[in-house]
């Protein structure tokens, strides 16, 4: 039987030599992938997104908002214009994502201690660039507003310290426990860059399971394995578990060592569940042609299925949000429980016993070939099922 493996697995290498899309699949795509994504999150956080200005008052105080705005890392004012239909038709064409007007009267108003508004007209059609812009000038005219009123105070006649805790009655304790630094790639890389694994993994394995298929060849394989689909299909996945599997540890190393995310957790659980989550979508991509018999649409059938795991496993909205049958679905896909555990594990620093129930659960996977596995000795021996697209 090891030397039969051993030739299922030479045969399978040669075939990925042969078809430059497998080989593709299985090498280039999944690289490319993971460093395009580091690639576009290398900031970590948006900063200086652009926004508009319309100055009615030009006094000091006004330059002076306008100097606190554009001194905070999420707002960077790029447009100074002269009225709010230019800052209207910057934000329509997505130059600026927000327009503040200072009224005219700005400063004479504080100074006459008369209560004024910061006019702030925010786009809103991103909700991300929407909440770091709102978040930034928040902070700035707040900022402001104490620095106000503190000078108010103290012209009183009161005392600086004081007059601080008149102006701020109530402040925020805030802590902020497993991302401290606010950072989008901390948090969206572990999760983007599985999902390039899987996909390529779902894929490669319909394609070298359905491609014997399509062209005819299962006969071959069969004989190669002396006759056993058990040999056949270890000997034919040898190559991609090993590749997806040398991915995933370039995946970890350019995670943990060149993005910087941290590493609060077991080290090990995350190598067990890298492995396990590669196995669970190849189970999957094996029920899926099994069912179908036909490449082309377990292909189709099988990236609808991957890409469905980012949307229904809360990264994006969180889950708890969702209607009822959405989060049920959610269970569905092996990406939601290795989320948890990636998270768990690398942010939040959580007990071992957290990430092995998630584990467990994506060991279920691992059984629906055998659901299937009359069927797919059926398609394999069957030659209606041969020659299909």
């Amino acid at each position: 039987m090891i030397k039969a493996w051993r030739n299922v697995v030479w045969r399978e290498l040669k075939r990925i030599w042969q078809f430059k899309p497998y080989l593709l699949i299985l090498t280039i795509l999944p690289l490319l992938s993971i460093l395009l994504f580091i690639a576009i999150f290398s900031k970590g956080m948006p900063t200086d997104l652009p926004i508009a200005v319309v100055d009615n008052d030009n006094t000091p105080l006004s330059r002076k908002v306008i100097n606190m705005i554009e001194a905070t890392p999420e707002t960077a004012v790029r447009y100074k214009v002269t009225s709010s239909h230019e800052g209207e038709r910057l934000i329509r064409q997505g130059a600026a994502g927000a327009m503040v007007i200072i009224p005219a009267n700005f400063e004479r108003d504080i100074l006459g201690m008369t209560p004024t508004n910061i006019g702030v007209y925010i786009s809103g059609a991103n909700i991300l660039e929407n909440g770091l812009i709102s978040k930034g000038l928040q902070t700035s005219i707040a900022t402001f507003s104490v620095g106000i009123k503190t000078e108010i105070l103290t012209k009183q006649g009161v005392a600086k310290s004081q007059a601080i805790t008149q102006a701020i009655p109530i402040s925020i304790d805030r802590h902020i426990l497993f991302n401290p630094y606010t950072n989008y790639s901390y948090y969206l890389l572990p999760s983007f860059l599985p999902m390039m694994i899987l996909i390529f993994t779902v894929l490669s394995t319909i394609f070298a399971i359905g491609s014997e298929l399509k062209y005819s060849t299962t006969e071959e394989w069969i004989r190669t394995a002396q006759g056993s689909i058990t040999v056949a299909l270890a000997g034919k996945l040898t190559p991609t578990i090993t590749l997806m599997t040398m991915m995933a540890v370039v995946m970890s190393i350019l995670l943990f060592e060149f993005v910087g995310v941290p590493l609060q957790g077991n080290i090990w659980i995350l190598i067990v569940s890298c492995f396990m989550f590669i196995l669970s979508y190849i189970a999957v991509a094996i029920f899926i042609i099994a069912i179908t018999a036909d490449m082309r649409l377990a292909m189709s059938l099988g990236g609808g299925y991957s890409v469905m795991a980012f949307s229904l496993s809360g990264l994006t909205f969180p889950a708890m949000a969702m209607h009822k049958t959405m989060q049920w679905f959610g269970h569905l896909f092996p990406f939601t429980y290795f989320t948890e555990i990636i998270i768990d594990q690398a942010l939040r620093g959580a007990p071992i016993g957290n990430s092995l129930t998630q584990l467990s659960y994506m060991m279920i996977f691992l059984l629906l070939p055998l659901t299937t596995a009359h069927r797919l000795k059926q398609i394999i021996n069957d030659k209606k099922y041969w020659g299909r697209a």
